[in-house]
């Protein structure tokens, strides 16, 4: 994982200024490569073979420029098929990363260019065949803003991942209890938009929500949500545990921007710095108000953004992953120069608590840039539900193939109301988008703009956004077995 001094983002900074006074050709942007690759890690002494995404220097991720395209060129070093999403980029839709929609995967040996213009922010990518992103097919996707090289602070990137040492079909199959629904993997365009009667019937009842409102806005007790379907093996912090956490040197007095991805595919973490107090600055790369506290909740696919600052007297300072409703953590080390570092057991004393219940710490973030006040054009709701026994996961009611597209006309504005009417929370996932928070059960907020949004169980959140480029975008879960089983829709944009 990259990570940049103090030192080295000054001298950066000057570069890239230097290079915006260059003539074109001599500032003329190279193809940067990635592949899609196998790597072996070291967890607790056992070899595990798993899958990466890596530059041409063998390093994992890509970091961006201000200014600078996402021009890259794809190969595939697998011995099977693949294809990445970009996650929190806004590429034109035929680069986006998903199946068959529009473009087919990538074959083995096979090499695809991408190229358009770079969304600034702390985004990832990953595959989007639910058991490659299980096998760590993901990495960071970081594009800085000219205030990130004008701040005297060190970047640190960190990236959230669960891991089974088992093959991932035969755990995806074990959650799913085999459920696993065909085309998830492939074949995601084209499929019919026939709807049975639950999904009319479902999509009708957005008056529940004041129900729900009433229901959740206590929080709810971890007995009666379901938190966890699986106990992995290894929770990983940039690849390692807490058996071997990375060490990463920072200056004493300085100031730490932590890039906090959550990678994983069905774990929630909490965000622990410790004695550290922090500011939360970001949420899914959108800048917010500053908001303290040392403990953040995550949840899949999104991302924080927290500044850190260091006492002038130093020391060792653990930056803690804690999964939700159980004992296992993970994450790294923030240590001066000389820093007596310590052990870290891999499990606290006690399960740490739910993160899912409510939506507290979502009503504390506030968009730096709100989005354009204007009238809502075309309004939706989405019934989220499904259970645990059989496992199965669904929008109105609906699987992926009998689905019922989100329809809109480019350019209007769209308010999406996701009501979760099951017992397990939902982030959901919107490609080729931003939107803004605009109300958590049923009260209205001039919330953070994100990609992916947390639903906990019985809770209410619409989202606002300008639809974009006529296409067909995929919306969906990004607990990797609730997609797999079905738990996805488009966003159908007309011109």
């Amino acid at each position: 994982m990259t990570h940049l001094s103090r030192r080295q983002f000054l001298a950066a900074s000057a570069a890239s200024t230097m290079a915006a006074l260059l003539p074109l050709p001599l500032a003329a942007q190279q193809t940067r490569l990635l592949r899609a690759t196998t790597r072996t890690l070291d967890i607790a002494g056992r070899a595990v073979a798993v899958k990466g995404i890596l530059d041409a220097n063998g390093r994992s991720g890509l970091f961006l420029d201000p200014g600078e395209r996402f021009r890259i060129d794809l190969a595939n070093d697998l011995d099977t098929e693949t294809i990445l999403h970009w996650h929190g980029q806004i590429p034109p839709n035929a680069q986006d990363g998903v199946p068959d929609a529009p473009q087919p995967t990538l074959a083995a040996g096979e090499r695809r260019s991408f190229d358009f213009a770079a969304t600034p922010g702390t985004h990832w990518m990953h595959s989007h065949i639910p058991v490659q992103e299980m096998e760590l097919l993901a990495s960071p996707l970081i594009v800085r803003r000219a205030e990130d090289l004008a701040a005297d602070r060190q970047e640190v990137t960190v990236l959230l991942q669960d891991l089974s040492f088992r093959p991932a079909e035969e755990v995806l199959a074990e959650i799913t209890g085999g459920g696993v629904m065909a085309g998830m993997d492939h074949g995601m365009g084209g499929m019919g938009h026939d709807m049975g009667d639950m999904g009319g019937m479902m999509h009708d009842i957005g008056a529940m929500g004041h129900e729900m409102a009433g229901m959740s806005g206590g929080g709810m007790s971890m007995a009666a949500m379901d938190l966890n379907d699986f106990n992995f093996d290894a929770y990983l912090a940039n690849d390692r545990t807490l058996d071997d956490p990375e060490v990463v040197t920072v200056d004493k007095g300085g100031r730490v921007l932590l890039r906090v991805i959550n990678g994983s595919a069905a774990t929630v973490f909490w965000v622990d710095t410790g004695a550290l107090s922090a500011r939360a600055v970001a949420t899914d790369g959108n800048p917010i108000q500053p908001v303290g506290g040392s403990r953040f909740g995550l949840a899949m696919g999104q991302r924080l953004d927290l500044e850190l600052d260091l006492p002038t007297e130093g020391g060792a300072f653990p930056i803690l992953a804690l999964r939700e409703g159980a004992v296992e953590r993970t994450g790294i080390i923030l240590a001066t120069q000389g820093a007596k570092v310590g052990r870290i057991a891999g499990a606290s004393d006690t399960a740490h608590p739910a993160f899912s219940g409510d939506l507290s710490q979502e009503a504390k973030f506030t968009a730096l840039s709100s989005l354009e006040d204007r009238a809502t054009d075309h309004s939706d709701n989405l019934m989220l539900g499904g259970s645990m026994m059989p496992y199965l996961w669904t929008i109105d009611g609906q699987g992926w193939g009998n689905h019922r597209p989100i329809e809109a006309l480019s350019g209007e504005r769209v308010v999406l109301t996701f009501h979760n009417m099951s017992m397990m929370a939902h982030p959901m996932h919107l490609h080729g988008h931003h939107f803004q928070v605009v109300a958590l059960n049923g009260q209205t907020v001039k919330g953070a703009l994100r990609d992916t949004v947390h639903i906990p169980p019985m809770s209410m959140v619409s989202v606002a956004l300008d639809a974009g480029e006529a296409a067909r975008w995929m919306l969906h879960c990004h607990h990797m077995p609730h997609l797999a089983t079905g738990m996805m829709t488009e966003f159908v944009v007309s011109a």
